[in-house]
């Protein structure tokens, strides 16, 4: 049984965070979603939390 490519997540944010958020992914050239994305990865390495990719994950 494979994971699905992508979930939703609903989350609410204060107006300047998510202001800050829109400007941060328009400087990297990125989507809301994938910055936050990114974010959390940055995020979890730092801290040691494994993320399996997705090729692990289907095995």
């Amino acid at each position: 049984m494979s994971l699905p490519k992508s979930t939703n997540l609903n989350l609410r944010i204060a107006p300047e965070v998510r202001e800050a958020l829109r400007l941060a992914a328009e400087q990297e050239h990125r989507s809301i979603s994938n910055m936050i994305e990114y974010l959390i990865r940055q995020y979890c390495q730092k801290a040691g939390i494994d993320i399996p990719n997705q090729r692990e994950a289907e095995k």
